[in-house]
Parts: structure tokens; C-alpha cells; sequence
């Protein structure tokens, strides 16, 4: 064929591409809806063309339509690994991995839900052997949620909702195609009704075998990419590479799925590059890859769209009804997922609860459409599989596909309007006049400098003065005066602002090359939590959210214990590294706030809603400074290392400010202005490596400064310092219970606790001990120990804790003024001074 004319209509397809989305907006309907009818009309086109006896001058154009290379292979190793490579670093991983267990089960509960009720539904409906109807199960359990989750996004559902579709559905998709790899085996070697329970055990290795190989394939992309860290375009490149690579190592290499290398692959790079790329980079790298995902989404479609006349045409009447027992099986089996697993997993606290309305809209908006083609060409391309299964695979999957698409698809959003889903709540209204009131005030403020500026009309300016102002009036008055919002509401209004405000000021942070891109994901994370937290819940949504900001993780303490039970220290530096820059940049952001607060919310919800987000706002700063502090004296040097990064990346954001303002004054030319920018980004690639932190080191330097080992000499402080387990205990966490039985004494690093006994509390803070009592006692403890600040703690355990009390004065002094102060006679407890224990 000729490569003109190949490349005409390649060109074209592509005007056709960019045509669909204006078109589809215009029409209200699903994008994908638009780029199906649009390639089913072209090839329906071009075969009545070809067919005709009108005119034979557009022949040519037709057989370059129906001609083109369109094959499963082009599909699954081309197209498929960008759209879920992309759709990986799209995501907010670290949001998404709050959820990890309802999109988890959904994803591969739903698989194996919808492929088992499709293919039983058909092996009784059908002559058609089992492991036939299974492939089929398989290749219409893929979904696309691009459509429901749009709409959801533009109604303003909830985001923790389109999260969990969006993490399900990418998942569903990989999950959907290692199972049509198994059953697509079967039906190659002739095995008319496998064994479910076999088919069932290789999956799991199919799973791990692919992400073991996407994983390193990933780490060792960005370690590569790291290494060029001067050269934006090599690492984008090898961005590139990474899909591909890792998509065909995985089905060539070991024979595990690709589809699942690709998906670990682009989950590794989204959790690991921010850290070791440049901003700028990653922003481009991203931008790039919504570029590839876009195109190739819709070359998809339209392509796969160009085969389905093809596909049907050797359909039966029989056919349709087997369509219909697709069509009722697989939404049966959504139905299953979302009214009987979703509201288990509500119940057990791992899922959110989801209203029902929401729930019929994901059902209705499950549609099906490039994949599952995809798959279906797979098998009618295979010589290996049976005529009779490859007419009747490729019809089923055809036909359940064009009915998702333009039945369900046309009529999703008149379904979320039945429901009642687009319109918005209390809440969301109440929160629309506010934007408009603030905006509208900053508006007249600008205008306001700009009229001085520019001395226009006076009797201008003072009508459309007046004019602006009624409509701000009115506008002040709606935001003020909503009778229909309740007092917690409003509170809950300036709280969603505020943490908007956070997450902006964030943004600008990192443009400023202040925060780094690493901190600036995890910072961005807690400020959605907040702005989530408040939508829901009010106060105590947002209060909880604070919390958790700075609280310790389980990563963290997982890694707190493999460094004090095995020694192996590198994950817990790495994570107190971050913690000190997160709680930098935390504390950089927060003081910030405060000016938001007086200039724009007070003007809209009152002093009294102001006075409280002050409040609000004074405790998260102090338990930030809290847990700075304590890191500070644990860990003494290392806050002051990164506060001079910190300053010099600051003085290299405004030594780049004016080198560039000086550029646009006309003051130095183009060559001068690269010249000195070179050499910035030279010390700006020193400035960005954060300083290491060495945690054995830092914790004996930590020992050493302990006020009850302050008599000890340099080898018992050595001997002390490994003996001495770290624990990180959060706020509110209880750390020992009344009548447990006594094993360890607990010294206070940072932070401070609350005993509770007999209806009486008291306080302990840094330098202290608890535990002591019951072991030297011997009994059981008679009081509840709880965190009232993130606390840090030396245990030691009882043996070593008796030789130490033998060795120092200092530590006996200490428990001989707590047994007096506790009414218990010291004498029989410990050794005097000089004695051994």
C-alpha cells in the first residue's frame, strides 16, 4: 500500500481525534462513545464505498481505510502498556494507598466475579465448551471509568468515590488480562472444560511474576535516570523505554503477565521519581505521557471501532440472544460486587460508605470499549483457536461492547440526572457563593489599582464602581445570610478553603524550587486528606487529619523495628530524613495561613468562624514545632543541615528571579542570561542532594545528652546506646495498660505522657522514666500510660535496666524521688550508693 497514502489517513484519523472532544462536550456524551460511532461510521463508510457502483473515485481511500494494519498485537504491545503506564502516574498513589484494600478486592474479587458468571451463564445458554466461555467472561470483564468518573469529578462527588473507581478499574483491567491469557491457553490446547481450581492457582503467579518484573524494571529505569540528571530529554526517553521493556520481559522472559509488569512498573516510578528526577522534569515527563495516553487512547478506539463491522459480519439471529445473556450476566455480576461486597466492606471499616445512588450510577457506567475489542481480536486472529469459537467470540464481545456503549453510554448522564446526582448539595452550593463572594472581592481590589493606575474617567470608574459593588453586595449577603446552613457547616466551609489555600500555596512552593517535589507529593496528599476530612466530617474530620499528619506510620515503626531487632538502620534514616524535611516544609506552608484567614475568610464567614480557624490553625503549628522538636533533640545537627538547604534553595530561587527579570529588562542578552543560568543549575544540583542522616550515630550522641546517664562513662554509654530500643508512639496511643505484667522500664526521649491511676493523672515529660515501680516492686503495673504528644522512648528491658541501676548514682537518685513522692519506702528496692545490683 502506499505510505502516502497510509500516512494521509493516519494524518486524518487524527482530525478526527481532535474533532471527537469538542464534539462529544457539545453533545454532553461520553468521549469514548463519540470516537466509537465515529469509527464504525467511517468503515461502514469506506465498505459502501468499496461496494457500490456509484463512484469508483474513492476506492482508493477505502482499501487504505480497510486496509491498515490493524492487528491484536498492535493493541496489546503498543497501545495497552501506554494507557496503563499513564494512568499510573496520574494517580495520587499515596491517597490511593489508603484505600488499598477496597480497590484491591473490588478489582480482583469483580474479575473473577463478572468471568464466572459470564462464562456459566453462556456454557448453559450455549453448546459452547467451558473454557470458550470463560475467555468470553474474561474479555468483557474489562471497564472503562474514564466516562462515570468524569462526571463524577464534574458533579463534585466524592473524591475518595472516583479514587477507589479509578485504582479499581486500572487494576480490574490487569487483572481481567492475565485471566484471558490463562483461559486463552486452555482453549489453544484444546482443553474444552479445565479445571477452575487450576486455573485459579497459576494466577497468583502470573500476578507476582509480573510485578517482581515491573518493580525492577523500575528501579533500575530510575537509577539510570538519575544518572542523567543534567539531561531532561535522555530521561524522558528512558521513561519511554520502561513500559515496553518491562511489558515484554514479563510475557517473553518468565512468562508472567506483562499487563501487571506494566502496572508495578509505573506504580514504582510514581512512588520513587519524584525523589531523584528534577521538578522540572517530572513535570514534563508526566505532561508528555498525557500526550501519548491521549492519542493513544483514541487511536484506539477508532481502530478497534473500524473492525466491528467486519466483526459482525456473519452474525446470526441466535447471536443476539447470547448478547442478551452477556449483557444481564455481567451487570449481575457488577450488581453482586457493588450491593453486596461494597456495603460488607463498609461495614468492616475498610471501604467508604457509598449511597446507593452512586452506587446504580457505577453500575449503569461500567461501559466496556478499546480493551475488551482488543482481547476479542486477540482470538479471531489465532489459527490456533477454533473457527466456530473465534465468529462467535468476536460477535459476543462486539455486541456487548456497542450495547455498553450506546445504550449505557448515552444514556449515563440522563441516569445521574434521575438520580438526582448532579445537583449540588447544601454544603457544595453553600461553598460555590463563597468562591464567588471572595473572587469577586480580590476582583474589585485589582480593578480598583488598575483604574489608578491607567487615571480613566472618574465618572467612569465611579458607576462601574457602584455597579461591581451591588453585585459583591449580593454576593457577601448569599455567602452570609444561607439560613439553610447550619453554624457547623459554615466552620466546615472556611475549613475546605483554608486546606484549598494550603494545597495552592504548596503548588507555588514548588514552583519556587523551595519544597522539593518529593515533599511536595506528600504534602499535597495531607492537604486533600484535610480538604476531604472537612467536606465529610466538619472539625473533627480536619482535626483527625491534622493528626495523622504528623503522626508516626506504620511504615515508620516497621522500619523503627527492623533497624532495633536486626540492625538494619537504611529504611528507618531514610524515613526520619523525610520526616525532618516534611515537617520543615509543613511549618514553611502553615505560617502562610494566617494571612488567608484575615484577608479572605474573615470577610466572608465572620470573625467568629475566623477566630476559630486561628485556633485551629495555632494547634497543628504547635504540634508540628512539637514533633520538629522532638526530632531536633533526638537527632541534634540535622534540623540546622536542613534549614541551610532550605535557605540556599531559597537564594537560588531569587538569584534566578532577578537573573531572569534582568534578561526581560533588556539589561543583559540572551547568551549572558543561558551563561549564568548554567552555572545556577550547576549549584542548584548540589543544593537539591539532601544531607544523610546516620541514625546509630545520632542515637549514642542522643544517649549521651540523657540527664539520668550523665554518670556514666564512655564504654557503659556505648554498651547502653545498643542495648536501648527506639519506639515511636503517637498522640493519643495508650503504651502501658493497668495490671500487664512488667517486663521494661521506658525512658521519655520527646514528647510527653499521662499516668492514670485510682481516678488520679499526672505528667511525664523529656528526661523521665516510667516502668520502674512495678518491676522493682514485683507487681503487676498499676496504671495506664498514655501518649499525649508524638512521643519517642528508650525501652530497656528489666535485666539490663537492674545492672544499669547498680552502675548509676544518677538513676537511682531518680528512682528513690518517685518512690518518696508515691509513698513507698525506697530502702527495699534498689542498692545504695557504691553497692553493685
Amino acid at each position: 500500500m502506499d505510505i502516502i497514502l497510509i500516512t494521509t489517513v493516519i494524518a486524518s484519523l487524527f482530525v478526527v481525534i481532535a474533532a471527537a472532544e469538542p464534539f462529544a462536550a457539545r453533545l454532553r456524551l461520553p468521549y469514548s462513545v463519540i470516537l466509537a460511532v465515529l469509527g464504525v461510521m467511517i468503515a461502514a463508510g469506506a465498505i459502501f464505498f468499496l461496494q457500490t457502483d456509484l463512484t469508483d473515485a474513492l476506492n482508493p481511500v477505502a482499501e487504505a481505510i480497510l486496509g491498515l494494519p490493524i492487528r491484536s498485537n498492535v493493541f496489546i504491545y503498543v497501545f495497552l502498556p501506554t494507557l496503563l503506564f499513564q494512568a499510573t502516574l496520574g494517580m495520587n498513589l499515596r491517597r490511593m494507598l489508603d484505600d488499598w484494600v477496597p480497590i484491591l478486592t473490588l478489582a480482583v474479587v469483580a474479575v473473577v466475579v463478572a468471568t464466572v458468571s459470564v462464562g456459566y451463564a453462556l456454557y448453559w445458554a450455549s453448546a459452547l465448551p467451558l473454557a470458550a466461555c470463560l475467555l468470553i467472561g474474561s474479555i468483557v470483564s474489562t471497564t472503562d471509568p474514564s466516562a462515570v468518573v468524569s462526571i463524577f469529578r464534574s458533579i463534585s462527588a466524592p473524591r475518595r468515590l472516583a479514587r477507589i473507581i479509578e485504582g479499581e478499574s486500572l487494576l480490574n483491567d490487569a487483572a481481567a488480562i492475565a485471566l484471558f491469557g490463562l483461559f486463552m491457553a486452555f482453549v489453544m490446547l484444546g482443553i474444552p472444560d479445565p479445571e477452575l481450581s487450576d486455573a485459579i492457582a497459576r494466577f497468583p503467579l502470573l500476578i507476582a511474576g509480573g510485578a517482581v518484573t515491573g518493580w525492577f524494571a523500575a528501579r533500575v529505569a530510575v537509577w539510570v535516570m538519575s544518572l542523567f540528571a543534567r539531561h531532561e530529554l535522555a530521561q524522558i526517553s528512558i521513561s519511554v523505554a520502561l513500559p515496553y521493556l518491562a511489558y515484554i520481559g514479563a510475557e517473553q522472559s518468565i512468562g508472567a503477565s506483562g499487563v501487571i509488569a506494566v502496572v508495578a512498573a509505573g506504580l514504582t516510578l510514581n512512588l520513587t521519581a519524584p525523589g531523584r528526577l528534577p521538578p522540572q522534569s517530572w513535570a514534563n515527563l508526566r505532561e508528555l505521557w498525557d500526550v501519548l495516553a491521549h492519542w493513544a487512547g483514541a487511536l484506539i478506539f477508532i481502530l478497534a471501532a473500524l473492525l466491528i463491522p467486519r466483526m459482525l459480519e456473519e452474525v446470526r439471529l441466535e447471536d443476539f440472544i447470547l448478547v442478551g445473556v452477556v449483557v444481564l450476566a455481567a451487570v449481575a455480576a457488577r450488581a453482586v460486587i457493588l450491593f453486596g461486597l461494597m456495603p460488607l466492606l463498609t461495614l468492616l471499616k475498610l471501604s467508604p460508605a457509598v449511597e446507593t445512588p452512586y452506587r446504580v450510577a457505577i453500575l449503569w457506567g461500567g461501559l466496556r470499549g478499546a480493551v475488551t475489542l482488543a482481547l476479542a481480536l486477540a482470538v479471531t486472529e489465532s489459527f490456533r483457536v477454533p473457527d466456530g469459537i473465534q465468529r462467535v467470540v468476536g460477535i459476543l464481545a462486539t455486541g456487548f461492547t456497542l450495547f455498553t456503549l450506546l445504550v449505557q453510554g448515552t444514556t449515563l448522564r440522563w441516569v445521574i440526572g434521575r438520580l438526582g446526582l448532579d445537583r449540588l448539595s447544601p454544603i457544595d452550593e453553600a461553598l460555590s457563593r463563597q468562591v464567588v463572594a471572595v473572587a469577586l472581592q480580590t476582583v474589585r481590589e485589582d480593578v480598583s489599582r488598575i483604574t489608578e493606575t491607567y487615571d480613566l474617567n472618574r465618572d467612569t470608574v465611579r458607576s462601574e464602581a457602584k455597579r461591581f459593588g451591588e453585585r459583591l453586595d449580593r454576593a457577601v449577603k448569599a455567602a452570609e445570610d444561607n439560613a439553610e446552613i447550619l453554624d457547623r457547616d459554615r466552620i466546615a466551609l472556611g475549613l475546605i478553603a483554608l486546606a484549598g489555600h494550603e494545597r495552592d500555596t504548596i503548588i507555588a512552593r514548588v514552583r519556587e524550587r523551595t519544597i522539593s517535589a518529593r515533599m511536595a507529593e506528600l504534602l499535597l496528599s495531607e492537604a486533600d486528606r484535610l480538604i476531604e476530612g472537612a467536606r465529610t466530617q466538619g472539625r473533627n474530620g480536619y482535626q483527625r487529619a491534622a493528626r495523622r499528619s504528623v503522626a508516626y506510620g506504620r511504615a515508620f515503626r516497621a522500619a523503627a523495628v527492623l533497624h532495633g531487632r536486626l540492625g538494619v538502620s537504611g529504611p528507618l534514616a531514610r524515613m526520619t530524613a523525610d520526616r525532618f524535611e516534611l515537617l520543615l516544609s509543613q511549618r514553611v506552608i502553615l505560617r502562610d495561613l494566617g494571612t488567608f484567614i484575615d484577608g479572605r475568610i474573615r470577610r466572608i464567614h465572620g470573625r467568629r468562624v475566623a477566630d476559630l480557624l486561628h485556633e485551629l490553625l495555632s494547634r497543628r503549628i504547635e504540634a508540628v514545632e512539637t514533633a520538629l522538636e522532638a526530632l531536633r533533640l533526638q537527632y541534634p545537627g540535622y534540623a540546622e543541615e536542613l534549614e541551610r538547604r532550605f535557605i540556599r534553595r531559597t537564594a537560588l530561587r531569587m538569584e534566578e528571579r532577578e537573573y531572569t527579570t534582568m534578561r526581560e529588562d533588556g539589561l543583559i542578552g540572551t547568551e549572558v542570561h543561558t551563561a549564568l543560568m548554567q552555572g545556577l543549575s550547576n549549584r542548584r544540583g548540589a543544593a537539591e542532594d539532601r544531607p544523610k542522616l546516620d541514625v546509630a550515630l545520632q542515637k549514642a550522641a542522643f544517649v549521651t545528652q540523657f540527664p539520668l546517664f550523665a554518670d556514666l562513662d564512655e564504654a557503659a554509654l556505648k554498651r547502653l546506646s545498643k542495648a536501648l530500643r527506639t519506639r515511636y508512639i503517637d498522640a493519643g496511643e495508650f503504651i502501658v495498660r493497668k495490671d500487664a505484667v512488667a517486663r521494661s522500664v521506658f525512658f521519655i526521649a520527646t514528647g510527653a505522657v499521662e499516668l492514670e491511676s485510682a481516678g488520679q493523672t499526672w505528667r511525664l515529660g523529656r528526661g523521665e522514666m516510667f516502668g520502674q515501680m512495678a518491676i522493682l516492686t514485683g507487681r503487676a503495673r498499676r496504671v495506664n500510660v498514655r501518649a499525649i504528644a508524638p512521643t519517642t522512648l528508650l525501652v530497656l528491658d528489666e535485666d539490663r535496666f537492674r545492672l544499669l541501676l547498680g552502675r548509676s548514682a544518677a538513676l537511682r537518685r531518680a528512682v528513690t524521688a518517685s518512690a518518696i513522692a508515691r509513698g513507698i519506702d525506697p530502702a527495699g528496692l534498689l542498692p545504695f550508693d557504691g553497692e553493685e545490683g
